[in-house]
């Protein structure tokens, strides 16, 4: 693999920090609360650890030894039914434009259907724009209320998505 190549590959012990560092940062450029959303998030420190149980998974984007962004497939925290959520999925502005975001959303719905989940949910910001228009094309639909109890009480843009 060269230094220019960009892949999609699963979380490994060496990218904690990195994609820790990575996620905050893209919540900073865009203006998030740093409560009621993932930038408080004890998880983004031990991503490996967090996503390393069943039906759980994180992929990160690498451009040689830099992580330029991820994202995840969880079952929905504190909901009882077959869902899972799309978790912490932000690039660095250098991964963005590229269709790194397509590809990582395929590669995440297809293990969530793998995994036999029925649906997935996502929480976002109302003014993550490219965000939103990623996930509808996708086929994701806005819903009126929260799904669960991520603790993401900042999030106000809810979606949902047969799988």
């Amino acid at each position: 693999m060269g230094k220019d190549t960009i892949v999609i590959r699963e979380i490994e012990p060496q990218d904690n920090p990195e994609i820790a560092k990575a996620i905050r940062s893209v919540l900073i450029e865009f203006g998030v609360p740093k409560v009621g959303t993932a930038y408080e998030d004890t998880a983004l420190d031990c991503m490996l650890e967090t996503y390393d149980e069943p039906k759980k998974i994180y992929f990160v984007v690498v451009k040689g030894d830099e992580i330029l962004g991820g994202a995840g497939i969880s079952p929905l925290d504190n909901y009882d039914g077959n869902i899972c959520e799309l978790q912490k999925m932000y690039f660095m502005p250098d991964a963005r434009g590229k269709g790194i975001g397509s590809k990582m959303m395929k590669k995440c719905l297809d293990y969530a259907k793998e995994a036999g989940f029925d649906k997935c949910y996502l929480e976002t910001m109302p003014y993550m724009d490219d965000a939103r228009k990623l996930y509808r094309k996708v086929g994701f639909e806005s819903i009126d209320a929260p799904m669960g109890d991520t603790g993401h009480y900042s999030c106000s843009v809810w979606m949902l998505k047969d799988l």
